[in-house]
């Protein structure tokens, strides 16, 4: 029998359970437009998609289309993709398009003419006599929300009263900023309309737990134990700390110092930083680390221990970067340590951060079927001054041609999570409590947004 309680952060140590109703229930998806959406801080895109004054883009989440814009070279304002007059949408975004992207000077209702300027005010109304004085700014005026940025991502809520962003990340902000994701630019990007509820796609990026069940290729590289931490609304994990030759190493996984026990880290750490990079769409590296990685063997003994390696390769890549103009910041290593392999932001954000990369995850609902979602996947790094590529989302079918064999593999379990749970065999999630904490913490802070009962303790 279970025991229903109010989850805390420690209780999530604890083996516990939660009800499917989250993924599969249209009530419950209903819900969501009400008490989730509106009241979280949602990612809505990166600042280099605005680099200029008026250029300006759409993030839709269910029926709502919100077009950010910058107004002033220093400043970003985000409002309601629709016109007070009657209604239309005032950039046109249909559903199945991640998005539109553009620049104006001006936003100009296609029904009636009406227009506003970059600040939402109006600054055209046809025969605003007929009015007979009604109309005042108040009434003609774009509504605003709130917007505000960190790490180079452009963040968006619904409600006026909502706490400020850096208060809603928390200890991400202080783990995550010496990173300086906003010297990062896109290298590629994706999206894909899929057959499963936003939360399942989410949560196969949530925890390592999966590498050997899913990832099976990298095991001859080692063991990959993870611990999952809860920081308030949010998640981190990464390889287990107990175990001080677990490293991570400029973002790449490296275990057991550097392979599996008997092999030679100097050969390991080339291996599976050139598996990760070549399966990951050129990312979970980079070709600095990757070459710097192809080295180890000419420029180290054999026998030199797997800290010594990671510590020469590092300071090797670092030195590469350096010469073709990418200063890497300044860490120190207890930073990257705690930094951890991979961050989950509440609701619906991934960061799987390297030292001068990073691979990220967004899904959404898609129309009112909880059974069917938008997932997005991009990847950022840093690059010399002027050498950023230019980058569209493209839509590409789940196939390994499109997305590459690992996130192929995520793939496969996605859909067929999404019909499993629909067993009446199956008798609920059963998430590690050690590996999986990110996931119960998922489900304990919605819980409290959506005011449903939280996960609960299993009995032992």
């Amino acid at each position: 029998m279970n025991k229903q309680a109010d989850i805390s952060i420690e209780d999530l140590a604890e083996p516990l359970t939660y009800p499917v109703e989250a993924f599969l229930s249209p009530e419950y998806a209903r819900a969501e437009r009400e008490l989730l959406w509106p009241k979280v801080w949602q990612m809505a895109g990166r600042l280099e998609d605005i680099p200029e004054v008026g250029n300006f883009f759409t993030y839709n989440i269910l029926d709502e289309s919100i077009i950010v814009v910058r107004t002033a070279p220093d400043k970003i304002s985000a409002f309601y993709n629709v016109c007070p007059h009657r209604g239309r949408q005032l950039v046109n975004t249909p559903e199945d398009t991640n998005g539109v992207r553009g620049r104006k000077q001006h936003f100009v209702c296609g029904f009636h003419g009406w227009t506003y300027d970059l600040e939402g005010k109006n600054t055209f109304v046809l025969d605003p006599q007929d009015w007979k004085g009604a109309l005042n700014e108040e009434r003609t005026c774009l509504t605003p929300l709130k917007v505000d940025t960190w790490g180079g991502w452009v963040y968006i809520n619904m409600d006026p009263d909502c706490e400020p962003l850096l208060e809603f990340l928390g200890d991400v902000d202080r783990i995550l900023s010496p990173f300086e994701f906003e010297k990062m630019r896109y290298k590629w990007r994706q999206w894909v309309i899929y057959p499963c509820n936003w939360k399942t796609a989410i949560e196969a990026f949530m925890e390592p737990y999966h590498v050997a069940g899913t990832h099976s290729q990298l095991l001859k590289y080692g063991e990959f134990y993870a611990y999952s931490k809860a920081y308030g609304n949010h998640g981190v994990s990464g390889f287990d700390e107990r175990d001080p030759e677990l490293r991570k190493a400029g973002g790449t996984s490296v275990t057991r110092a550097g392979g599996a026990k008997g092999s030679d880290p100097r050969v390991t750490s080339y291996e599976l930083a050139r598996e990760n990079f070549e399966t990951l769409m050129k990312t979970g590296s980079t070709d600095t680390l990757v070459n710097a990685a192809r080295r180890l063997v000419d420029e180290l003994p054999e026998g030199t221990s797997g800290p010594d390696v990671i510590k020469h390769w590092m300071a090797s890549a670092r030195a590469d970067d350096a010469a073709r103009g990418v200063i890497w910041p300044e860490m120190t290593a207890e930073q990257q340590s705690e930094a951890g392999l991979a961050w989950s932001l509440f609701p619906n954000q991934t960061i799987l951060q390297g030292i001068t990369f990073a691979l990220c995850y967004r899904s959404r609902p898609y129309g009112d079927d909880p059974n069917m979602c938008i997932f997005e996947s991009y990847a950022l790094e840093r690059y010399p001054q002027g050498e950023e590529p230019s980058t569209e989302w493209v839509y590409a079918e789940p196939t390994a041609e499109n997305w590459g064999p690992v996130l192929a593999q995520d793939f496969s379990n996605m859909e067929w999570v999404q019909k499993g749970m629909k067993s009446r065999g199956f008798r609920g999630p059963l998430p590690n409590p050690h590996q999986e904490r990110k996931v119960t913490n998922f489900h304990r802070v919605l819980s409290q947004y959506m005011g449903t009962g939280s996960p609960r303790l299993l009995d032992k």
